[in-house]
């Protein structure tokens, strides 16, 4: 198996405190740091906004990968841009032109993203594949970190790494929700590429070391 891509999300961490958190991000085995930007509509809870990308961006050089569970993404996409996001991953649920949306993301240059709710089906991506970079498979309901993990997760990321062989797709895999020491190995197994964790990572001891068990499984 391959060493896995590592996006710690901050959803979890102490907001009055991420100055020392990047430290330690930056310290880390981490290679991407993932953002999950809320707007309380489409899913029941609000996060953080641009203000706190834009001064998280100067702490820290690594790839910011923002996740939108918001409605109406692509009235943001240039703002995103311009406060130094890197990876840009919109809901599926969100769109009713997924394909505009995601060659404007590409255009601009960020990478581009989809992501899928654990009830939508992964065939539903079959026409868009081809243009995505990331396709991010949500393993429990989008809006609050510490919930359950959904096992019907690994027979999706097996479908999505199927479609992804058969339309000769270079777009990687992400797994965010309930990914821990225990699950990283078989979620890998099953064909992910980058472990999205929160509570795992900043309710460990030493989120250090639960960043390691997560790539030195």
């Amino acid at each position: 198996m391959s060493t896995p891509i590592i996006s710690p999300s901050i959803l979890s961490a102490d907001f009055a405190n991420l100055a020392p958190t990047f430290k330690m991000l930056n310290q880390s085995k981490a290679d991407w740091i993932h953002l999950d930007i809320m707007d309380g509509n489409f899913v029941p809870n609000i996060s953080f906004g641009m203000p706190v990308i834009k001064s998280l961006r100067k702490l820290s050089s690594k790839t910011f990968d923002a996740h939108l569970m918001i409605e109406q993404p692509e009235r943001y996409i240039h703002n995103f841009k311009t406060i130094g996001v890197d990876v840009l991953t919109v809901h599926y649920e969100t769109q009713i032109h997924l394909n505009r949306t995601i060659d404007l993301i590409k255009r601009i240059g960020m990478k581009a993203g989809v992501a899928l709710n654990p009830h939508t089906p992964v065939s539903l991506l079959k026409d868009i594949i081809q243009d995505v970079d990331l396709v991010l498979i949500m393993s429990v309901n989008p809006g609050f970190s510490g919930q359950k993990f959904i096992e019907n997760t690994y027979q999706k990321i097996a479908e999505t790494k199927n479609l992804i062989a058969q339309s000769q797709s270079k777009a990687l895999i992400q797994v965010d929700g309930g990914v821990n020491q225990e699950n990283a190995p078989k979620l890998v197994a099953a064909g992910a590429d980058v472990l999205v964790a929160a509570s795992y990572i900043f309710h460990h001891q030493d989120p250090l070391e639960a960043i390691n068990n997560l790539k030195y499984f």
